[in-house]
């Protein structure tokens, strides 16, 4: 039997907060995160904030850069809660695990069958790195 250097992955659900992500993620979607995943330019990813490291914070990591760190950035260009603006490159070792699926619970109001429909046709979304939205903020 051979153990493996890499840690194991874990799995965990997370709840989105706040409007940096829109509108890829919004206020109160829940997230299946992969801890010790590999990170790629374009994935969503979990972190602990650089200045206040009892805080996690979702984010898209946009650039890897020299000496293993991140710049991470919300896809929201309207909002000014923080990112990689604010507080620069976020050492790899902060960055903590990326999001592989996206879950929109469903609204109190969708009792009829079109709205019950429509969510369920939009409520999971796997989520993939994309690179095209990594260039795009990169270009911000």
């Amino acid at each position: 039997m051979v153990e493996s250097a890499r840690p194991p992955r874990r799995f965990e659900v997370v709840e989105v907060t706040g409007p940096s992500m829109v509108p890829t993620l919004l206020d109160g979607d829940r997230l299946v995160v992969r801890y010790g995943a590999a990170v790629r330019p374009g994935d969503i990813v979990v972190l602990r904030h650089p200045f206040q490291q009892d805080l996690l914070v979702v984010k898209r990591a946009v650039e890897r850069r020299p000496g293993g760190s991140w710049w991470v950035l919300g896809d929201n260009p309207f909002n000014e809660t923080g990112d990689s603006t604010v507080y620069g490159a976020v050492p790899g070792e902060l960055v903590l695990a990326t999001a592989v699926l996206r879950f929109r619970p469903r609204e109190e109001d969708q009792r009829s069958l079109r709205a019950r429909l429509s969510w369920a046709a939009s409520s999971l979304r796997v989520l993939r790195a994309d690179a095209s939205a990594s260039s795009r903020l990169r270009a911000r």
